[in-house]
């Protein structure tokens, strides 16, 4: 694991954005695995920035986003559909068919993980996957005790979980209680990875991350076992 404290959350951004504008330099046709919630929004406002720089393009890239809520439409407003069409794809040049997210209205849920973890396999896997952390340790939404084993499937959200997001949403009630989320072996798979934390809640769980042991109870522990990752972090 490669540690990189920063001061401000403009930094952890800039520096979050070197890394991809590296990656997309060298391999325009990478596939980016991308996340969603507060850490990753000045990522993605910098990274169309360059884009409208010229620095780089997204025309052969094709993206695989961490999860979707079960049961949301892609044209709510709460929809992981919606925060990445506003933050990123509306404002760059990705081909619509290059863009794939979790279907949380499939009739077929299990059906919906297979194909989804068939479609990342099939692109040859992910070159470079962004992840945030929760305070209890969940990347994607593999809550505590998840099996490091699983591929994408569906997760039962934690209380602690719909509370935090519950800021997205009228009310925590309106949270919904289970999503689609890549599996943290599937997390595994990518070839390298980008894990972004910033705030006093987060640095808990970024010290349970630096000092704990390898545990299904802090699902970001697994993490360790990479042998590419780089956690860009500060108060």
């Amino acid at each position: 694991m490669r540690w990189i404290e920063v001061d401000t959350y403009q930094e952890m951004s800039l520096k979050a954005a070197d890394c991809f504008e590296q990656q997309l330099l060298q391999k325009p046709d990478s596939v980016l695995g991308l996340a969603t919630g507060g850490s990753p929004i000045g990522l993605y406002e910098e990274l169309v920035k360059r884009y409208k720089q010229r620095v780089f393009s997204f025309s052969q890239v094709k993206t695989f986003n961490l999860d979707e809520y079960v049961g949301v439409s892609p044209a709510d407003v709460t929809s992981y559909h919606s925060y990445m069409e506003e933050h990123l794809f509306s404002q760059v040049d990705i081909e619509k068919n290059d863009i794939h997210i979790p279907n949380g209205l499939a009739p077929n849920l299990q059906e919906e993980c297979v194909r989804y973890e068939q479609l990342i396999l099939q692109s040859g896997g992910i070159d470079l996957q962004l992840l945030g952390i929760g305070v209890n340790g969940h990347i994607g939404f593999n809550e505590p005790g998840t099996s490091f084993q699983s591929k994408t499937h569906v997760v039962t959200l934690a209380d602690d979980t719909r509370a935090a997001n519950s800021i997205y949403f009228p009310s925590k009630q309106e949270v919904p209680e289970y999503a689609i989320s890549m599996g943290i072996e599937t997390i595994m798979q990518a070839k390298e990875i980008i894990l972004l934390a910033f705030g006093e809640q987060k640095m808990r769980a970024i010290e349970r991350l630096k000092q704990e042991g390898i545990s299904e109870d802090f699902p970001a522990s697994r993490l360790k076992e990479h042998p590419n990752v780089t956690i860009i972090y500060g108060r």
